[in-house]
């Protein structure tokens, strides 16, 4: 509900969907998926899998928990992620010695080979999501998702 001092809303018919910032940062994330789907030659490696591999790669050994914190996926999602990572033996999942009830995962040899192979594909998925940003454009554009996802600092 408006307050006093707030601006009057616009009308419902003045609100244009395709206009909103949800909708245009879904489109560009799909986007973005089609083209890592398209570049990446692992045809069973997701772009959702690859980060997961690679906050497991940066943290070497981590529980389920800070590998959620660090991707924003969520807690169902990730299990699903971590299920099919380790049924193709490119992660391992234990427990921790002095807490059974945490989930440590922890990369094998294949994980890491998987992640090596998929870097530099990565990194023309990037460039090719920025498409034709300038080089001032991409750097505003990666500073302020940061400040929107309440990660300028970082």
């Amino acid at each position: 509900m408006p307050t006093p001092d707030s601006p009057n809303p616009a009308p419902a018919a003045e609100y244009v969907f395709s206009d909103q910032v949800g909708h245009l940062l879904r489109r560009a994330y799909q986007r973005h998926v089609a083209i890592f789907q398209h570049t990446i030659s692992d045809a069973q490696l997701t772009a959702a899998q690859f980060v997961v591999l690679c906050a497991v790669r940066q943290f070497v050994s981590c529980s389920l928990s800070e590998i959620v914190k660090t991707t924003a996926i969520d807690q169902a999602t990730m299990r699903g992620i971590i299920e099919r990572l380790k049924a193709r033996e490119v992660i391992r999942v234990s427990h921790d010695a002095h807490d059974r009830r945490k989930v440590l995962v922890s990369l094998t040899p294949a994980g890491e080979e998987i992640i090596d192979a998929t870097v530099p594909a990565a990194l023309a998925v990037s460039e090719a999501t920025f498409g034709n940003l300038n080089p001032a454009e991409r750097v505003a554009m990666l500073y302020l998702l940061r400040k929107m996802c309440g990660m300028e600092g970082e």
